[in-house]
């Protein structure tokens, strides 16, 4: 019984505020993103219209992901989670898809998205053990960016995918700092909760494996580890082929259709896409752009979607950052927690910008992947903890990347909240 106690209560200091700065750290950002969620849930009915199925703003997918869990070739199981949060917030709501609907909707997700900057902030602070001052700088340039400002009240996959990815970059990290393994019930429910809500993340949850000690030097940790992944994927595809009801021959047909559908547009120049929207785009809010939509039933609606940077600015913003991250990359390449988050960014940067799927759209993936810019930032500041110059000349840096990050955001924000108030009361 006391084994069970301390994992539990192991489990709710992993996940949740265990000291008080944690705790600071998530009031000031549940506070925040609280704000901005319940105005825009009670005035306007942009998160959720039972009318709009899709496309409202951003590409994200709202009403159909909270009733169908999404396609079932890219989310596997991620019908059963939905569920669960759409009866919540209608046994909240009265049973009504009201303005408490979209409240406790958007509270859930300003919820998961203050707990993942909590896990950040963490990794910051135990695993690089950088000073608070210099975390706090971090994570606070990090709650700027555009896909937690959006996702902050936005009911999507890509809202828990961040948050889960986040906690299991951390859990990962202290493990390999203990010289400890991965259990395989861990990498099971890795498995089942990440790659059940976007199935091309779940190949990252193996990936902390690789760096295990001895894992290629003892073939009795191998065999251990190559058990502990087949367990992982058995209890995976069994829960996904029971979600089709055994039907495999449909993934492979649906997932072409996919594939063919998203990444063959060329209406704008690839490197532009690159640098605007995956890169870019789900960091620093480039302009906006409207179209109209319909849902196919008879209702004309108006979508809104990000376009390319049209000054220099943005680009030099992006240009620094992504010098930044792959300094630290080179600095610290014989480090085996920035070789895990990098070989993470780097499935990403294949599907998207090598394979091109949904590259056109791709700064709503941003949740697969933005956590890796704070950890490498930290990364780079703790490889240079003990040279005074260069640590001043990084926090100058960053605090003038925060400064224009956090300006241009709030302006493009005013812009989202005029296309509420004139399409979406």
């Amino acid at each position: 019984m006391s084994y069970i106690k301390t994992k539990i209560t192991h489990f709710f200091k992993l996940v949740f505020p265990s000291t008080y700065t944690e705790l600071a750290v998530f009031l000031f950002f549940i506070v925040c993103y609280g704000i901005l969620g319940s105005y825009i849930a009670l005035h306007y009915r942009i998160i959720f219209d039972n009318r709009i199925p899709w496309d409202a703003y951003f590409s994200f997918d709202n009403r159909s992901i909270l009733m169908t869990g999404g396609s079932f070739e890219r989310h596997p199981l991620s019908y059963y989670f939905f569920n669960w949060i759409r009866e919540f917030s209608l046994f909240i709501s009265g049973g009504k898809m009201d303005a408490n609907f979209r409240l406790t909707l958007a509270w859930l997700s300003n919820i998961i998205i203050t707990l993942n900057i909590v896990q950040i902030f963490k990794y910051l602070k135990n695993i690089i053990q950088l000073p608070l001052w210099l975390s706090l700088l971090i994570i606070m340039f990090f709650g700027t960016f555009s896909t937690n400002i959006i996702l902050s009240f936005t009911p999507e996959n890509f809202t828990y995918t961040l948050f889960l990815l986040s906690l299991y970059n951390y859990y990962a990290a202290i493990k390999l700092r203990k010289e400890e393994k991965i259990p395989a019930t861990a990498l099971s429910l890795a498995g089942i909760t990440i790659g059940g809500l976007t199935i091309t993340n779940f190949v990252k949850v193996f990936i902390p494996l690789i760096f295990e000690k001895g894992i290629f030097t003892n073939w009795k940790k191998f065999g251990n580890a190559a058990i502990r992944v087949a367990v992982a994927i058995i209890c995976f595809v069994l829960l996904y082929l029971n979600r089709i009801d055994f039907n495999y021959q449909n993934i492979f047909s649906k997932t072409n259709q996919q594939y063919e559908k998203f990444s063959n547009v060329n209406s704008m120049p690839t490197w532009d896409m690159i640098l605007s929207f995956f890169f870019g785009g789900n960091i620093l809010f480039p302009g906006f752009i409207m179209s109209d939509k319909h849902n196919m039933k008879g209702f004309n609606f108006k979508g809104l979607y990000m376009d390319l940077y049209s000054s220099p600015l943005p680009y030099f913003f992006i240009a620094i950052l992504l010098i930044l991250i792959s300094w630290s990359y080179i600095k610290n390449f014989k480090n085996k927690w920035v070789q895990v988050i990098a070989i993470s960014f780097l499935a990403d940067i294949v599907i998207h910008c090598v394979m091109r799927f949904g590259l056109h759209t791709s700064y709503i993936y941003g949740g697969h992947f933005v956590f890796a810019y704070p950890l490498l930032l930290g990364w780079l500041f703790f490889a240079y903890r003990s040279s005074p110059k260069i640590m001043s000349f990084l926090t100058a840096t960053v605090l003038i990347l925060f400064v224009y990050l956090l300006a241009n955001n709030i302006f493009r924000m005013t812009e989202f909240f005029w296309f509420m108030e004139n399409y979406y009361q």
